[in-house]
């Protein structure tokens, strides 16, 4: 049984428990119904509409979206469809307040990562619903979300709601790859359309922040610092030969030391201020030897063996140290030469507060192997013996006016659920607001299974119910933070 049907065998205002999210909704209103209908469609048009790098065209969505809120009667003056180039237009609509407060920006990407037909059960550029799941590229990382941040304004628009602060919606360009990073370019070029007191990213933890095991939800994560991503090439090369005569000095068995090396030796342990409020949160929530291995690495000075038991379950791991990890590998040039190169990439996500130059300097450390080079690979593909020197972005300050009614408005569809705060190990849009001085959180009311995360795989999906779920409460939520 879906939410919906789910709800509408409900009593008149009952509330009722419903469907694997684990969410509870009061019975649909007509608002309610009309906006669940409006959601769905806008989804299914942005999954319809390719916004890859290769082939796509941000801008034909951007347009789409725009047209929307035109005929919902936006002043033309205030929805702009605006970028470098022909297919990388963003869009950035304002639903205008009182002004007694500074404006609030929402932030979400539209383009999406390559996707083939070939590899997919289900065409991944037609929304595909099955087996209580949406399926298509972008389903959750992230165009549901941002058809529920343009219901959410297209619906206060409907009821006449006029916020104490402008609401900003900015829907953007190249977060996942591409030339032209919609955000960074906005920044850079009309900051004055985007200006605001803070800035919610529904990117949050790739697209949700429900965080369910089994479908039962376990924590809400409010995300409120991320890592920093840098790429490093690590190079050997020597003379090379004919294969019948190996030598011990073998470029790709050089190298393949070195990435063992760097494997065996992980970065430092290090909690920042959010990482710290986040195990002790989870502490509270989780029982036996994990929520005591949460309260011990917490502790001054962290118990080693605590540390290095979280340090096993990945996702633990990524928000305790910096993380480097080969990802592609080339070497050689002929079957029966020894090889003259091997060439490895290196991707690395670092802590809040330590710079990509440091990284290098690190790694260069950990390999001990002055055969192997360590150069930085800027986004531009641009390769350098020296990284950037400036330190990443230390975390957002929690504002109560964020926070507070934040763990409201999650009590209200999911009572058990408790707010934590969260360290996004992955790359968002928020690294550049955090350093244009915008402080930045990642709410998006999505709840996903641990192991259903299929972003940027194939098959990506999101619950049906889930989707739904999350459209009510985002609506909630941005209603109450802009509510006179």
């Amino acid at each position: 049984m879906t939410i919906r049907a789910c709800l509408l065998r409900a009593a008149p205002l009952a509330l009722s428990l419903c469907g694997a999210a684990g969410a509870v909704l009061a019975s649909p209103s007509p608002a309610d119904a009309a906006a669940d209908k409006l959601v769905y469609e806008i989804f299914r048009q942005l999954i319809e509409i390719n916004t890859t790098d290769s082939v796509g065209n941000i801008t034909t969505a951007s347009e789409a979206l725009a047209q929307r809120f035109r005929a919902a009667g936006f002043p033309a003056a205030d929805v702009a469809v605006l970028g470098p180039n022909d297919r990388k237009k963003n869009l950035v609509v304002r639903l205008r307040g009182s002004g007694a407060r500074k404006p609030v920006l929402l932030i979400g990407h539209l383009d999406v990562v390559e996707a083939r037909r070939a590899d997919w059960s289900t065409d991944p550029f037609k929304l595909v619903e099955k087996d209580g799941y949406f399926y298509g590229r972008g389903t959750l990382d992230m165009k549901s979300g941002d058809a529920i941040m343009a219901t959410a304004l297209l619906r206060l628009k409907q009821e006449g709601f006029r916020p104490d602060r402008d609401i900003i919606l900015a829907l953007t360009a190249d977060e996942e790859a591409g030339c032209c990073n919609g955000v960074k370019w906005l920044l850079e070029n009309h900051r004055e359309l985007i200006e605001a007191e803070f800035v919610l990213n529904h990117d949050g933890i790739v697209g949700y922040s429900v965080i369910s095991a089994h479908g039962v939800p376990q924590e809400f994560a409010l995300s409120a610092t991320e890592k920093t991503y840098a790429d490093y090439q690590l190079t050997v090369t020597n003379k090379g030969g004919h294969s019948s005569a190996p030598r011990a000095d073998n470029a790709i068995y050089q190298l393949a030391q070195g990435l063992l090396c760097i494997a065996g030796r992980p970065f430092p342990f290090e909690l920042n201020s959010i990482t710290r409020g986040y195990f002790e949160r989870a502490a509270t929530i989780e029982s036996g030897q994990l929520a005591a291995d949460m309260r011990a690495i917490t502790k001054s000075p962290p118990d080693a063996q605590a540390i290095e038991r979280l340090a096993r379950e990945p996702e633990y791991n990524a928000l305790m140290r910096t993380t480097c990890v080969a990802t592609r590998l080339e070497g050689g040039h002929a079957n029966n030469a020894l090889p003259q190169l091997a060439q490895a990439n290196l991707n690395c996500r670092i802590l809040p507060g330590h710079s990509k130059e440091e990284v290098r300097l690190s790694l260069i450390r950990i390999l001990e192997d002055p055969n192997i080079t360590v150069r930085y690979v800027a986004d531009d593909g641009q390769i350098s013996d020296q990284a950037p020197q400036g330190k990443s972005v230390a975390p957002s300050p929690l504002l109560p006016e964020v926070g507070q009614p934040l763990q409201s408005a999650v009590s209200a569809v999911w009572p058990k659920l408790t707010v934590v705060p969260f360290m996004n190990a992955s790359a968002t849009d928020g690294v550049y607001t955090r350093a244009a001085g915008l402080p930045t959180f990642g709410v998006a009311g999505l709840a996903v299974d641990r192991d259903e995360m299929r972003a940027h795989g194939r098959d990506e999906r999101l619950g049906v119910e889930a989707f739904y779920a999350g459209n009510a409460f985002y609506y909630r939520y941005l209603k109450s933070i802009t509510s006179p």
